[in-house]
């Protein structure tokens, strides 16, 4: 890890909610290559979220270089597809080509965590089973393996 920070995202006072940005020196091929991975948890209502993934945007266009590789990952909250189109919009595309249901964690029925690419490519999203997953959050964990594109 090279280094973190945060960032508030928070839309109003009744939801405090924020971004960490950390970049991470990954070896691809014998190169060291800085990745630059985000963790979101987006608010509960439409127009929060909307708002937040502009703050989100902006927060990319100002700290990220446009060629760096990018993981955004959390819960988006998203029970449509409004962040997904969003999202793309900013060149950053999600695993999803199965969804992989994440929410309640005991009985998983909607998909509302996800990983966002930019610069890498999704090969394999699942999540763990098991009765102790359903226990330790009202979400289930999303695993992403990823590839370098070429």
């Amino acid at each position: 890890m090279l280094s973190h920070q945060h960032e508030n995202i928070s839309d109003h006072r009744f939801e405090q909610r924020g971004l960490l940005h950390v970049k991470v020196n990954v070896t691809a091929q014998n190169q060291p290559q800085v990745v630059h991975v985000m963790v979101v948890h987006l608010g509960l209502l439409h127009a929060s979220r909307v708002r937040q993934t502009r703050r989100l945007h902006d927060y990319i266009a100002r700290e990220v270089p446009a060629l760096a590789p990018l993981l955004v990952a959390g819960d988006f909250n998203d029970w449509g597809h409004t962040v997904e189109h969003m999202m793309a919009e900013f060149g950053l595309h999600s695993h999803r080509n199965h969804p992989v249901p994440t929410f309640p964690s005991r009985l998983p029925l909607v998909q509302l965590d996800h990983v966002y690419a930019r610069g890498l490519r999704a090969v394999r999203s699942f999540t763990p089973r098991g009765p102790i997953w359903g226990r330790m959050s009202d979400h289930l964990p999303l695993l992403v393996d990823f590839e370098w594109r070429s």
